[in-house]
């Protein structure tokens, strides 16, 4: 009997295993026809409890198998946390790609009455790879955690040939290529301006993926030496001598003192010695 039953869902093995003790008990009856003739049992009611008993196995299999056809597909839940991390891109981002990890294919999810929501774990950051929360509110209560990675396809510098560290690099020593980087394309030098005024911070190999912090900006205004304040609001800009107090490299914030007032300020350093001051 159990091979009658065999391939069912779990939850009719259970009944197979008790049809098949009843009828290990009306064999033994029908070996025992003589000592016990009440027992006897006629070869059509055996093949009619075989039939019945399959009968009620068939229908409680048909009943799990309707049963699956409410279950949340999976593929629906990382949808909703692709979706969300797209919708939290830059307008003017391009190529970027996100993709959520699959989920275990044995999770089984009651199926949701609505649209399923997705939101970021509460403090955490969009980045390269995070966690985002799916959840159901509505026919049933459910929230699956998805990890979800970014990446961006973007034209990056890579360098041509080594590079010392303290030397200059020019646009004749990298070459365009598309790359596909972890995360949002922050941090990658892909405009050739980004070179000038620069030398490389430490020694880099050919080949190596040109970022922001592998340059070094050059000093723009030496200790001591006379620099321009100049100061905007409203509208206004107002501009004075100065003279640095600190070496200062192109975009850092450095102390400086106001030859008229002979007030100390901190500003940032331009080119041409000019040094912006925030009223």
């Amino acid at each position: 009997m159990s091979l009658l039953c065999l391939g069912f869902a779990p939850q009719t093995r259970l009944l197979a295993r008790r049809l098949h003790s009843y009828i290990r008990m009306l064999t033994l009856a029908s070996k025992n026809r003589h000592r016990h003739p009440r027992l006897l049992v006629g070869a059509s009611a055996f093949r009619a409890a075989i039939a019945a008993a399959c009968t009620v196995v068939l229908a409680t299999a048909a009943r799990a198998a309707d049963a699956s056809f409410n279950v949340q597909p999976l593929h629906s839940i990382q949808l909703a946390a692709e979706k969300f991390v797209r919708q939290q891109m830059p307008a003017d981002a391009e190529g970027i790609i996100v993709t959520a990890t699959e989920l275990d294919s044995r999770l089984r999810l009651a199926q949701c009455a609505q649209p399923l929501r997705a939101a970021q774990v509460s403090g955490a950051r969009l980045e390269a790879r995070t966690s985002i929360g799916v959840s159901c509110r509505q026919g049933a209560e459910w929230t699956v955690y998805v990890p979800v990675t970014v990446e961006s396809d973007i034209p990056v510098f890579v360098l041509r040939v080594p590079a010392a560290r303290g030397t200059r690099i020019t646009a004749a020593d990298v070459a365009t290529e598309t790359r596909r980087v972890s995360g949002l394309a922050v941090g990658y030098v892909t405009d050739p301006r980004a070179l000038e005024h620069h030398t490389v911070a430490r020694p880099l190999p050919a080949g190596s993926l040109l970022t922001t912090d592998m340059l070094l900006a050059d000093f723009i205004v030496r200790s001591g030496e006379e620099v321009t304040l100049v100061a905007a609001t409203g509208g206004i800009e107002v501009r004075a001598s100065g003279r640095a107090l600190a070496d200062g490299r192109d975009g850092s914030r450095i102390r400086v003192q106001n030859l008229n007032s002979l007030r100390v300020v901190e500003g940032t350093v331009d080119t041409d010695r000019v040094i912006h001051v925030t009223p």
